[in-house]
C-alpha cells in the first residue's frame, strides 16, 4: 500500500505546492536527451511532474504509480493528455518496449524485501527494449542522512492557495538497518486538523545494488553523483543486456 502522502487526496494535492522545487529532476531529463530516449517509463511517478515535463518535450511516456491520489493530481497538470497513466506498478505492466526507465526520488528504496525489488527489476526490464536503460537514484547509507530528520530541521510553515497555512515537519521514528521509518506531520491551520505519513525506506548498499542489477538481466553502466547532492546519493545507469 503506498503511504498517506502519496495515497490521502488532500496530501496528495499539496504535496508539489509544499515542496515545488524539482530541480533534482533536471540530471533525469539531461539523460533522456544523451541516451536519445523517445520513450519512457517512470516507475512510481506520483503526481506526474517528471512524466508531464518530458510529454511537454515530445517523448511518449507511461507513468505508474500505486496511488489513485496521486495520478489525480498527475492527470491534472499541463501535457497529462500525452501521457498513459497506469494504477499499479513495475510488475503490472501491460506489454511495452521503452528506450529508458526511470526512478526518481525515493522510489527505489521503498521496496523493502529483497523479492519486492527483484521482482521490480524484473518488471523493469521486461518493459525495456533491448539496450534500454534504467535509471534510478539512492541515497548513500553510510552517510546516515536520516539522522537530520529531526523537526528542528525540517520544521516549515508554507501558506497555500488549496489549504490556507500548513504547518509541516518530519521526524525519525526507528532505524532498523537497512530499514529507517520516519513520520510527516501536517497541521492545517484553517481547521485544525493533524495529519500524519509514515514511510519507510530500505537503505542498500552499492555493490549490494550492482549484484541484484546483474542478476536480473541488466549491467551496469555507470554511477554517478547527484548535481545538487554531491555525494549524498548513487545515481545508477543500467543497460538490459540479458535475458530473463
Amino acid at each position: 500500500m503506498p503511504d498517506p502522502i502519496f495515497a490521502d487526496p488532500l496530501l496528495a494535492s499539496i504535496y508539489d505546492p509544499l515542496d515545488p522545487d524539482r530541480s533534482d529532476l533536471a540530471p533525469y531529463a539531461a539523460m533522456v536527451t544523451e541516451f536519445g530516449a523517445s520513450s519512457l517509463l517512470d516507475v512510481g511517478c506520483g503526481t506526474g511532474t517528471f512524466a508531464c515535463l518530458l510529454a511537454r518535450r515530445g517523448i511518449k511516456v507511461t507513468g505508474v504509480d500505486p496511488a489513485e491520489a496521486s495520478l489525480d493530481v498527475a492527470r491534472t497538470k499541463p501535457g497529462a493528455d500525452a501521457v498513459t497513466w497506469l494504477h499499479g506498478d513495475a510488475t503490472t505492466l501491460p506489454p511495452m518496449q521503452v528506450d529508458m526507465a526511470t526512478m526518481t526520488a525515493n522510489v527505489a528504496q521503498v521496496f523493502l524485501t529483497d523479492e519486492a525489488w527483484t521482482s521490480t527489476l524484473e518488471g523493469i526490464h521486461a518493459a525495456l527494449r533491448p539496450g534500454g536503460r534504467l535509471v534510478f537514484e539512492t541515497r548513500v547509507p553510510s552517510l546516515r542522512l536520516w539522522e537530520n530528520w529531526t523537526r528542528e530541521n525540517t520544521h516549515k510553515i508554507s501558506d497555500l492557495d488549496e489549504v490556507g497555512r500548513v504547518e509541516s515537519w518530519c521526524q525519525l521514528q526507528e532505524v532498523s538497518s537497512p530499514l529507517v521509518t520516519f513520520r510527516w506531520t501536517y497541521v492545517l491551520h484553517a481547521d485544525g486538523r493533524t495529519l500524519v505519513s509514515d514511510s519507510t525506506l530500505r537503505f542498500r548498499e552499492r555493490d549490494e545494488i550492482v549484484g541484484h542489477l546483474t542478476d536480473v538481466g541488466f549491467t551496469v553502466d555507470d554511477v554517478r553523483d547527484t548535481p545538487d547532492r554531491p555525494g549524498r546519493e548513487y545515481v545508477f545507469v543500467a543497460s538490459k543486456t540479458g535475458a530473463r
